[in-house]
């Protein structure tokens, strides 16, 4: 494990790239001994300090669950984040792009909970038992670390790039539709540029909720009703620029769009 104090020194100089909307240097490439627990715990020391300047924390994001996804950014794990109250944001948002370093958006479906969810044995039937219902989501990813040569480790002590949410469309109740069969075209500027159907998110994306509960309870922590989860995205990323419209359709789901300006 890193020294205590490298992991305050590297959480709050997270904390100063999110301020200060920059990019640091790799973390694997000054600390190449760091582990994923390390990683977990840098991410650990940033949330807490979000929290205590009055950040309220209502989900959590899950990462890399699907192979276009590990395909893209050469992880081959999952891996997952949190998500704070202020960055969500309701569907047609004007996305102010200067917010964020490295925007990316992934089209994912978002569970909210109504009961809680807790490993080390939890399944996918526990998961639809437990989701009130499932919204189409656009996530945007907000790295604060070089990308070439990333690793997971650096990934998950950026909070796993996590950046914003917008959510919207239809939502449905877990057992009204095959949430496997749940399609999606991605949009930039009205051209069609991602597609992808939900089951690439570990055959069911609520096996995706499925694996954060149980790798929580190995943390320590579980999922609390009330919580809203990304379980993942079905497509690769999609870079956007200032100016971009994106619009995502997911069918009976409906759709999810915003600006960037």
């Amino acid at each position: 494990m890193l020294p205590p104090q490298t992991i305050t020194a590297l959480a709050a100089e997270l904390s100063e790239a999110h301020r200060l909307r920059t990019v640091v240097p790799r973390i694997t490439a000054r600390h190449p001994e760091a582990t994923v627990e390390d990683s977990y715990a840098v991410q650990s020391a940033w949330r807490d300090e979000q929290l205590a300047a009055g950040r309220r924390l209502i989900g959590r994001k899950i990462g890399l669950t699907s192979k276009a996804m590990q395909s893209a950014t050469g992880i081959t794990e999952p891996d997952y984040g949190v998500i704070f109250q202020d960055t969500v944001r309701d569907t047609g948002a004007v996305i102010d792009f200067d917010e964020f370093s490295n925007v990316r958006i992934e089209v994912e479906l978002a569970f909210l909970l109504d009961a809680p969810l807790e490993g080390p044995h939890c399944t996918l039937v526990d998961v639809l038992d437990a989701t009130r219902c499932v919204l189409p989501a656009l996530e945007i990813l907000n790295s604060h670390i070089d990308l070439p040569g990333r690793t997971i480790v650096d990934t998950i002590a950026d909070n796993a790039a996590y950046g914003a949410v917008v959510v919207g469309g239809n939502p449905v109740r877990p057992d009204a539709v095959d949430l496997r069969w749940i399609s999606a075209l991605l949009y930039r500027n009205e051209t069609i540029e991602e597609s992808g159907v939900a089951a690439a998110v570990l055959d069911h994306p609520a096996r995706g909720v499925a694996w954060l509960a149980n790798k929580l309870h190995q943390h320590g922590g579980r999922l609390e009703a009330g919580e809203l989860v990304l379980a993942g995205s079905f497509t690769r990323p999609m870079w956007v620029s200032q100016g971009d419209v994106v619009l995502c359709d997911y069918g009976q789901m409906g759709t999810v769009s915003c600006r960037f300006s």
